[in-house]
């Protein structure tokens, strides 16, 4: 028996490479079904030096267009000069933001950051995972945003995480670094993604980000210096949870609309 089509998916990452390294293998396996995959970039501004990166990894994923909220970097004032960091701009404004991108992508699914702001904690990250759960609720709702489009619900909201069992050697590669690692509870993990057959894709998505590729802290420079086999290891699995309705058991090797 066939499987049912892959749905549609947009993701909502804060920075420019956090699409690659938390999603490229589903946004891969997602384009490759022939689904509809895009990504909203919260972070970024569209002249900044990482604009042309990330345009570059979308293209190997097969997501579209730059979709950018506009703001800046919470430690990087270049990355938007004049606007405002993403962590203290109005959330309303911000909310309103994103909406009009799903109303205008109409996406079946969305995965963002998880609660905790991804191993890391980044305090973009987290403000990315709570505008993106007010956005997927509010873009339903007619009398809310009315500006920003016709309304659009998606079906379900996925975070992309990492559980204790599911970090794996990563975690030691960021403690190495200097980094915190912050995980799930193993049951916490509604889906867990093999994403080897995109692998691949994933890496060259990764690898378009050069600038990050270049420097020995972030997760691209890390992954870069590893061997072969070890890198495949850590990004050909893919974990999220299903935010709606809850964390529920869902099919246990892709999303769900």
């Amino acid at each position: 028996m066939n499987s049912p089509p892959l749905p549609s998916l947009l993701g909502v990452f804060a920075h420019p490479d956090d699409e690659s390294l938390l999603a490229g293998g589903v946004l891969a396996q997602h384009h490759a079904a022939g689904a509809r995959t895009g990504v909203v970039t919260a972070t970024w501004a569209p002249s900044s030096r990482r604009a042309p990166e990330l345009a570059a990894a979308l293209a190997v994923l097969g997501a579209g267009p730059l979709r950018l909220l506009g703001y800046g970097d919470a430690r990087n004032p270049e990355s938007a000069p004049g606007e405002s960091r993403l962590v203290d701009a109005p959330l309303d404004e911000a909310i309103g933001r994103l909406v009009a991108h799903i109303r205008e992508f109409r996406p079946e699914v969305v995965v963002t950051h998880d609660a905790l702001g991804q191993l890391t904690g980044h305090a973009d990250h987290v403000r990315t995972h709570q505008i993106t759960v007010l956005a997927v609720e509010a873009a339903g709702l007619e009398p809310l945003y009315p500006e920003a489009g016709t309304p659009w619900q998606p079906s379900a909201l996925y975070a992309a995480t990492h559980s204790e069992a599911g970090v794996g050697r990563l975690g030691a590669l960021l403690e190495r670094v200097g980094k915190s690692v912050l995980t799930v509870p193993d049951a916490y993990v509604t889906t867990t993604v093999d994403v080897s057959p995109w692998a691949g894709v994933k890496w060259a998505a990764i690898l378009a980000h050069q600038g990050e590729v270049a420097r020995e802290r972030p997760l691209p420079g890390i992954l870069a210096r590893l061997p072969e086999v070890e890198r495949k290891e850590i990004i050909s699995t893919e974990f999220f949870t299903r935010l709606t309705p809850g964390p529920v058991a869902g099919n246990p090797s892709r999303l769900l609309a």
